[in-house]
């Protein structure tokens, strides 16, 4: 007898290539891709904005006047009821899942942002119940619905509280994804204790002024019948005081229905193999080729081109968590004590980009910047540098790193969260190895990681073994798809196991 192939919802706030803001977006895309290939029926649910490309828009509406409770009564001046549509994407390709896209006009069409509104706890808190009351008018009956970030972490709280009688969805079970721990609108890191949530019970009305101090990021890990992160190493660290924003203790407590994913990266895209974007296609087997790139690389940046000089690469967002004041400490003395040359590609706070791009000046030939947002140039520094930096305060996936790997571009990295999961710190004595890590959040044990791959760089034929395993490694979306697919069968018994 042929099983049933599990079903999962999966709702998110942004989805590539409609809504891409953050790394969300690339997440809500490339797992449910994964997903369907391995047999599961896979949709996605998420906000039709009013900026989404038209020309990706070719939709037909399937549901037309929805009608989305608010909370308030008979009584109150705001409206009980929120009235929506849904629509489908018609003629999705062959390998991507069915999409569905929430319309409502005051909510997401007029807006022409997805986020930072004043009202976005009111806007995902619409997305969580709507997701609720679709599931309820029967075009799909999910096993599993999966829900992201703050955004979502409503719909566990109202599916365990509003609707914990309903027949349709009693048998239905949530897995909550954290991707990082921003909280939403209000500031519950510094809120009086006048306004602490205890994250319990049910959700006040979606226009009362106690709404926006509930706590969705809280009531989702407390209401979910399973809470991932998108690495092992950061669901762990999360349980700490230094990681856990004011909510170590809660993930402490609840540390018996926690685990970690790794996210993937997209091996088609990403294949060093058959890239277009880079100057010369290699794979572990063709090493030599690809000092093509590292040429091309310093050609681009208008550094002096010398194959033998190590390579260095700093790519991505610009700011504190990536652990560049360690970069800064640091960079002056080997730039001047090392035959080294640094390439930074990347946006972001102008303390940093005020500093690299003062660096340039100061070192012509040896350094090169491209400070604004770019979207190929990381592929080119994956494919021609040697060494990319990510010294981070915190990662909770680490995805640069993953994209390094696959293109044999060696990480130094800070053995944190997603970073701790995915590089595997090189050992002379047992050959193993597919990067440089270091430990402790400081200039010296950063500065040791460097000079131990510039001093391992120096032996070709021990450097070439740590490429190879580097680009050997298995970070494909399939991988992390079955790991999910684990997940959901345990999400799926640990709600079987209780009163829903």
């Amino acid at each position: 007898m042929i099983s049933k192939p599990l079903k999962v919802l999966f709702v998110s706030a942004e989805v590539a290539p409609f809504s891409a803001v953050g790394g969300l977006a690339q997440v809500a895309y490339f797992l449910p891709k994964a997903l369907k290939k391995a047999g599961v029926d896979v949709r996605v649910f998420t906000p039709k904005y009013g900026s989404i490309n038209s020309a990706l828009l070719q939709t037909q509406k399937i549901i037309e006047g929805l009608k989305i409770p608010t909370g308030e009564d008979e009584h109150s001046s705001h409206p009980q009821e929120l009235i929506c549509n849904v629509k489908v994407l018609k003629s999705p390709k062959k390998d991507d899942p069915i999409i569905y896209f929430l319309e409502n006009k005051e909510y997401y069409e007029q807006r022409a942002n997805v986020y930072n509104y004043s009202d976005d706890h009111v806007r995902f808190a619409l997305l969580s119940r709507a997701a609720l009351e679709f599931v309820k008018h029967g075009d799909f009956m999910p096993d599993i619905i999966h829900v992201n970030d703050w955004h979502t972490g409503y719909l566990p709280n109202y599916l365990k509280t509003e609707y914990k009688d309903d027949e349709q969805l009693k048998s239905v079970s949530t897995i909550f994804s954290v991707h990082n721990l921003y909280q939403g609108v209000f500031d519950f890191d510094h809120a009086p204790e006048t306004d602490f949530d205890d994250g319990n019970g049910q959700l006040v009305s979606l226009f009362s002024d106690r709404f926006i101090k509930q706590n969705a990021l809280k009531r989702g890990v407390i209401h979910a019948d399973l809470v991932n992160t998108v690495s092992q190493k950061y669901s762990r660290e999360l349980m700490t005081e230094d990681y856990g924003s004011k909510l170590h203790n809660l993930f402490k407590e609840l540390r018996g229905k926690f685990y970690g994913v790794l996210n993937g990266v997209d091996y088609k895209s990403f294949d060093p193999r058959t890239d277009k974007i880079i100057k010369r296609n290699y794979s572990s087997n063709n090493l030599g080729l690809r000092q093509e790139n590292k040429v091309d690389l310093q050609k681009e940046f208008n550094l002096d081109v010398s194959q033998h000089t190590p390579l260095l690469g700093i790519v991505g967002r610009l700011d504190d968590q990536k652990g560049l004041d360690l970069v800064m400490q640091t960079i002056d003395f080997i730039l001047k004590e090392c035959d080294i040359q640094l390439v930074v590609c990347g946006q972001g706070d102008d303390k940093y980009r005020d500093f690299f791009a003062d660096l340039e000046k100061r070192y012509p030939g040896a350094v090169g910047t491209h400070l604004m947002f770019d979207a190929t140039l990381p592929r080119k520094i994956f494919a021609g540098a040697d060494m990319v930096l990510i010294p981070s305060k915190y990662e909770p996936g680490g995805i640069v790193a993953l994209e390094c790997l696959r293109y044999g571009c060696i990480p130094i990295v800070r053995a944190t969260g997603g970073l701790a999961d995915s590089v595997i710190d090189y050992d002379p004595t047992l050959n193993t190895g597919t990067g440089f890590s270091f430990k402790n959040y400081s200039s010296m044990s950063f500065l040791a990681a460097i000079v131990r791959g510039l001093e391992t760089y120096k032996a070709p034929n021990v450097w070439k073994k740590i490429i190879k395993r580097a680009m050997e490694q298995d970070f494909s979306w399939d991988k992390s798809a079955k790991k999910y697919l684990d997940l959901y069968r345990r999400a799926i018994g640990f709600g079987q196991g209780e009163e829903k």
